[in-house]
């Protein structure tokens, strides 16, 4: 990062910029891509590329596009959100996903797009519910949007490319941090006119940025080096996922790629006294999503069962 080349990406010639956007196209087999600083607003320039205002795009009522993007398709697109239900293992229910498509008709929003996430909770979505979406997609007259912000994730979980995965979608949406590593960045990649289109829109949105090749660096080192040792990660989950399981009271509701989801008898009590041993939860709900990623290594996964089991113990009421 301290060494890369830049530029003023704002007019387009951060050269370190530029070959982030290549390299990434290239790896996603699509025509072109745009650096921008977050998922989020990668995800909205994808929407607000493909769809006009008063426009409708189809999505997951959990997916992060709908339920965890503050609303930015509709305050600041005008789109409309049509949610449909997401299948237990992640998929979408394409029955739901035709009916929901609206008909040619001046009373209705004008549907455009239709959204999918992989990976999707931690889950990795087959290929073939890929293949089946497009189908439905074209079939209706819909462009195809993947929100693949752990696209890297699945890859590695299927055993494939990562083109593969980005395979017959108009835009992909990938992120450079999380697992990848990198402090900043996600991409959107797709053909020349919509990433075109998706460029003037992150300048709407604030996300055009200067000497940004400094970022862009830590981009490209990590889509050469990180992708292949999320499958890492991916053992790291399961370890924890078997070491928590076998502990009383706890109980592990599931485990996909990097994410483990376990139910835990006092939350807030557990997540407070782990902190006191530096061990950050998170907090909220039911269920605690735990992620494994980069920066968390083996050792840290077993000293995190074992305080686990120990502050469980210590909390539960004398015999």
């Amino acid at each position: 990062m301290a060494e890369a080349e830049v530029g003023d990406d704002v007019w387009g010639d951060d050269p370190t910029v530029a070959q982030l956007e290549q390299q990434t196209a290239l790896l996603l087999d699509k025509e072109a891509a745009v650096f921008v600083p977050s998922g989020t607003q990668s995800n909205l320039c994808a929407l607000m590329a493909h769809c006009q205002r008063g426009d409708e795009y189809i999505v997951g009522e959990s997916a992060h596009t709908y339920r965890y993007e503050a609303g930015g398709g509709a305050v600041l697109g005008s789109i409309q959100p049509q949610p449909v239900p997401i299948l237990p293992d992640g998929r979408l229910d394409l029955d739901r996903v035709a009916g929901a498509v609206k008909p040619k008709d001046h009373h209705f929003a004008q549907s455009r797009l239709l959204c999918l996430e992989n990976t999707h909770d931690g889950k990795a979505l087959p290929l073939t519910h890929h293949e089946e979406a497009a189908a439905v997609a074209a079939a209706n007259g819909l462009a195809l949007h993947l929100d693949g912000a752990r696209l890297w994730n699945a890859a590695v979980a299927l055993g494939v490319e990562p083109r593969a995965v980005a395979a017959g979608f108009d835009t992909v949406s990938v992120c450079l941090s999380k697992g990848l590593g990198a402090p900043v960045g996600s991409v959107l990649v797709g053909s020349a006119p919509l990433i075109e289109r998706a460029r003037k829109w992150r300048k709407m949105l604030g996300g055009a940025m200067r000497q940004s090749g400094i970022l862009a660096a830590a981009g490209l080192y990590a889509i050469a080096h990180n992708i292949d040792r999320l499958a890492d990660d991916h053992a790291n989950a399961a370890r924890l996922a078997e070491g928590l399981d076998e502990l009383d009271g706890v109980s592990v509701q599931a485990r996909s790629t990097n994410m483990v989801f376990v139910r835990f008898p006092d939350p807030v009590a557990l997540a407070e006294a782990l902190a006191a041993d530096d061990v950050l939860i998170p907090v909220g709900g039911a269920l605690t999503r735990l992620v494994t990623h980069i920066d968390v290594t083996a050792d840290d996964i077993e000293t995190t069962i074992d305080l686990v089991a120990k502050h469980l113990l210590s909390a539960a009421p004398p015999m």
